[in-house]
């Protein structure tokens, strides 16, 4: 009889209810809360990671750029201010900065302008004699006629980088995500037009009969 109501009186107790609920409510909230943090911290290293591209890049345009960070050539020394910029906020970042020159803003990503299509099937063909404007002066057609580096005088300069960074909190096994973060940004400056740009020269297959 007693135990019959002790378990009657369980079963209408109330305290202790909060506990509870809070125990169920509080890994779904503190998995957004930390997803939520995770989240602006990648757009604030975003952030100023593209500044840091940006300010670099119009340095580099002009003709005797003035740098800061180390480096024995212009291309180091905007790979380094990058880098040195953005491992002051994202630690333990890994950062790879490229760089490529074009004629113009509308070459970039594009491939070698032909100049002759022999069997006009609008692709460079060795065998059938075409020919090609060798943007980038390595003796082959390229897909991407872009040259390694900042270029010369005039000329368009293609900006990439790759940052690959661990979380800002280690979130990422409950909610299965990867344990790092990679990101890309870009941006392309024309250089100061201190000289003229050299003309490519032209290139043609020899045609097979």
């Amino acid at each position: 009889m007693r135990t019959r109501k002790f378990l009657g009186r369980l079963a209408h107790d109330t305290g202790g209810a909060t506990i509870v609920e809070f125990a169920i409510v509080a890994l779904p909230m503190l998995v957004l809360l930390m997803g939520g943090l995770d989240l602006a911290y990648q757009s604030y290293v975003r952030s100023v990671m593209q500044g840091a591209l940006n300010d670099a890049a119009r340095k580099a345009a002009v003709q005797d750029p003035t740098f800061t960070a180390a480096g024995a050539t212009v291309e180091e020394k905007v790979a380094n201010s990058i880098t040195d910029i953005t491992n002051s906020i994202a630690i333990g970042a890994t950062i790879l900065v490229t760089q490529k020159s074009y004629f113009d803003f509308s070459n970039v990503g594009n491939p070698e302008a032909l100049m002759t299509d022999n069997d006009n099937n609008g692709q460079y063909d060795e065998d059938d004699g075409d020919c090609f404007e060798d943007a980038n002066e390595n003796g082959t057609f390229d897909e991407d006629q872009g040259s390694t580096g900042i270029g010369g005088a005039n000329d368009v300069v293609f900006y990439t980088a790759n940052i690959t960074m661990p979380r800002l909190l280690p979130w990422y096994s409950v909610a299965n995500v990867s344990p790092t973060i990679e990101m890309e940004l870009n941006t392309a400056v024309r250089k100061q037009p201190y000289a003229n740009q050299p003309s490519a020269p032209v290139i043609c297959g020899v045609k097979i009969t």
